[in-house]
């Protein structure tokens, strides 16, 4: 059985609905906090169980019988986050689960700039020590950020942000498929895989070059000093850990950590990834 945590996620869902093309549905589980939620799963037959990263025990019950584990990274950030994910690896040595694969995500380093990436380059250590199979997903950052630092320029026309760097921004969509595929071919990779990335990065002056073709409306790029963006942030109402961690996502991308492009992605999906162009029309649309 192929067990999934965050099968409400954005993730986690799309992986869900991609396996359930490749496999039976009573081949699948799904672990989720809150199990109503995940009716609509259990009305198609799959296996649905309560599993709350504080709480040891419902993991271990939730993943029980899993050949293979998709545990999907929590949306936490530093020790928080760390310890999660040391509760949810630790129920999955003792459920005896066969293999786990973990949604880890490109730039991933003890070096990095932006702490998520520090976090996951900690839980590769932690599934490194478990001697169990492992595989690592080097994902592509995630297109959805993007578009929420997009928001604002959507309406005025001027994506004003700090200075940044290309970024392989890469779709849930794809990802999900890759997973999918991943998890239906058992071993495929083992540790860390290549990044999972669109097949181009871009940095934000490509960006507002694409959003004017895209929309026809003129886009302006200005970029903000990081002191002033946090400020903007703070002002706006983000708790200032948030603002910092923001900030880090640009301090990044500057230094090169998201600028890595590889064709392991369209290789599994059987298809090039879909363009930041095409995610951003559609985004935009809804």
């Amino acid at each position: 059985m192929i067990i999934v945590t965050g099968a409400t996620g954005k993730l986690g869902r799309r992986t869900v609905e991609r396996l359930l093309e490749r496999v039976p549905a009573d081949h699948v589980g799904v672990s989720v906090r809150d199990p109503r939620k995940a009716q609509g799963l259990a009305d198609r037959g799959v296996r649905v169980r309560q599993g709350s990263f504080d709480d040891p025990a419902s993991l271990v019950h939730a993943f029980e019988g899993a050949e293979q584990l998709l545990f999907v990274s929590l949306d936490r950030t530093g020790e928080e986050c760390v310890a999660g994910h040391r509760t949810a690896i630790d129920a999955a040595v003792k459920a005896g689960v066969g293999r786990i694969l973990y949604t880890s995500q490109m730039g991933a380093a003890h070096d990095s700039r932006f702490q998520a990436c520090r976090d996951h380059a900690r839980t590769e250590d932690l599934l490194r020590a478990t001697g169990l199979p492992w595989t690592a997903l080097r994902n592509g950052f995630y297109a959805s950020s993007a578009m929420l630092f997009l928001e604002s320029a959507r309406h005025t026309g001027d994506i004003a942000l700090p200075a940044d760097g290309p970024v392989a921004w890469t779709g849930h969509d794809d990802l999900a498929g890759a997973t999918a595929a991943i998890l239906t071919e058992e071993g495929h990779f083992d540790g860390p895989t290549p990044p999972l990335t669109a097949s181009a990065a871009l940095d934000f002056d490509t960006v507002a070059e694409i959003a004017t073709r895209v929309t026809g409306r003129p886009f302006t790029r200005t970029v903000v000093p990081d002191d002033a963006f946090r400020e903007q942030a703070l002002a706006h109402g983000a708790p200032a850990p948030i603002a910092d961690l923001m900030l880090s996502i640009f301090a990044a991308a500057r230094g090169g950590e998201f600028t890595a492009v590889d064709p392991t992605l369209a290789e599994l999906i059987g298809r090039e990834p879909a363009t930041f162009g095409a995610q951003l029309e559609r985004a935009w649309a809804e």
